[in-house]
């Protein structure tokens, strides 16, 4: 178990990120945290995260396994619980993969003295609100949720565009944390436009943040079965729910 203390870069362009961000949308900020308290981060989600499977079922919803409950289930149960998800990507909206979801973890008490609750609370620390808030022009944002994802090979995201149940979400964030990731490795994040057609997209790295402005239409591609490490990240969304 890795501890750290968390703390952004002090030299980041403020007023350079948030004009990016206002003409498209969208920014990419690069080496986020200092190099070890990325580095610290890393090897959190790199060894032990407790990841729990999820999947989108027929209505749409979240189903989570625990890693306990994703063991126990023969492997012929898991291969068909899989092609079921498939067969929905191929018709509509799913997703497979693995995530930590960050805030219920905490507010349920779960593993204590867990490293990743530590981040938890730096996304809603004065600090990050304020980092984020001041790039996105969004000084409504009364807090940050989070789940940390690990996508490896056969996982993906469909397209979608955040909206969210009261349009609550003003900006979604990806905080990356994969190193040395090959293109061809697929696990992009990719935004479309009205005819589906890719408009810029970003390639899996380390240490960074992408903002970008919801609603919006984006997708994780499939990462391939030839990938050499797993797509970690953390992301969620700056919102304005009611107090």
């Amino acid at each position: 178990m890795t501890d750290f203390t968390l703390a952004l870069r002090d030299d980041h362009d403020i007023a350079a990120l948030r004009a990016d961000y206002a003409r498209d949308g969208l920014v990419r900020v690069e080496r986020l945290f200092p190099d070890d308290t990325a580095e610290a981060i890393y090897q959190v989600l790199l060894r032990g995260t407790p990841w729990r499977v999820v999947h989108s079922d027929e209505a749409g919803k979240h189903r989570y396994y625990s890693p306990q409950e994703w063991q126990a289930m023969a492997p012929q149960s898991r291969q068909s619980l899989i092609n079921g998800v498939l067969r929905q990507a191929r018709e509509g909206f799913a997703y497979l993969y693995s995530c930590y979801p960050m805030i219920d973890a905490l507010l349920a008490g779960d593993d204590p003295n867990w490293p990743l609750h530590a981040l938890t609370e730096f996304l809603n620390s004065p600090e990050f609100l304020a980092f984020t808030k001041a790039i996105t022009d969004e000084p409504d944002v009364i807090k940050i949720d989070g789940q940390a994802t690990l996508y490896a090979p056969g996982h993906f995201l469909n397209a979608h565009d955040d909206t969210g149940d009261i349009a609550e979400r003003r900006a979604a964030y990806v905080m990356g944390f994969s190193k040395n990731w090959r293109s061809d490795w697929g696990g992009q994040l990719l935004f479309l436009d009205d005819k589906s057609d890719v408009t810029c997209g970003f390639t899996p790295s380390f240490n960074n943040l992408s903002l970008f402005k919801v609603p919006r239409d984006h997708v994780v591609t499939q990462v391939t079965n030839f990938a050499g490490a797993g797509r970690y990240s953390v992301t969620g969304w700056l919102r304005v729910d009611p107090k």
